[in-house]
């Protein structure tokens, strides 16, 4: 899965809400000003290039639709940061997380009850 930018997430985020959309729908979501039909066209473009949306043909337009989810896309992400700044280590984000301050003894505490939970009921 390639790597998105933060517009390009931006987009995803209405596919993921809203389902299929046309290009001209999508501009509703800006505030002004909007930008411009060709641009938002060109990063759609870009991510059905990509892999993340697909097309149907509508008349003489097309309505795109999100082939990858919001689930898949966290996760492939999320893997990809902890690759990428912990060598691959878990224990070294939650670490991490601790010793900034990101995440409190309780916090951390729930976390280990779900996870034993979690392996208790086999996931």
């Amino acid at each position: 899965m390639k790597t998105l930018t933060s517009k390009e997430e931006e987009i995803m985020g209405f596919f993921w809400e809203k389902g299929p959309l046309f290009v001209r729908q999508m501009l509703e979501f800006y505030d002004e000003p909007r930008p411009h039909f060709n641009t938002l066209s060109t990063f759609v473009r870009g991510l059905e290039e990509k892999g993340y949306v697909a097309h149907r043909t509508m008349g003489n337009t097309y309505q795109y639709y999100a082939v990858v989810s919001r689930d898949d896309f966290k996760k492939k992400t999320l893997k990809g940061i902890i690759s990428k700044y912990f060598n691959n280590s878990y224990l070294g984000v939650v670490s991490s997380l601790v010793k900034e301050e990101e995440i409190s003894l309780e916090e951390l505490k729930e976390l280990i009850h779900e996870v034993e939970n979690a392996n208790k009921r086999g996931l």
